[in-house]
This record gives C-alpha cells, structure tokens and sequence, in this order.
C-alpha cells in the first residue's frame, strides 16, 4: 500500500492548502492508500511525496489539485 506525506509550511498559514490536498486524495484514492499524513514544516514548504519520492512541490510546481491527483495516481 502507500503513503502520503502532505508537509506544509505552519508559519506561513498553509495548512488550508494541505487539508485540501489532503481531502483531495483521500476522496480520490481511499481504501487504496495507507495514509495522507500532515507534517509540520517550515520556510514556504508545501510538498506532496508519496512513498518518500517528491511528486509534486510548491517551489517547483502551480499549485492545481488535480495535477497533484495526477501525480499521486502513478503510485496507487
């Protein structure tokens, strides 16, 4: 099964963003996953990996739910 780690800035207030991807995924995959965790970070961090591969980051990416969705449904 898989993991998800959702790791979010708390400094910077993005826990909304990570509770939506969170919710996203979890609506999406359900059963099929192990977890959707929230981890707390810091300095801007909003990271989505799965399975400890990064497959989607604030810094590198546009924030876009389904293109996150995308991203995860290659490891489920």
């Amino acid at each position: 099964m898989t993991a998800i780690e959702i790791e979010y800035c708390v400094p910077c207030d993005f826990l909304e963003r990570a509770e939506a991807i969170q919710h996203q995924l979890l609506q999406q995959f359900g059963e099929r996953i192990d977890s959707a965790a929230l981890v707390t970070g810091d300095k801007g961090v909003l990271r989505v990996r799965v399975d400890g591969d990064v497959v989607w980051d604030k810094d590198d990416d546009e924030y876009d739910l389904d293109e996150i969705t995308r991203r995860t449904r290659e490891y489920v």
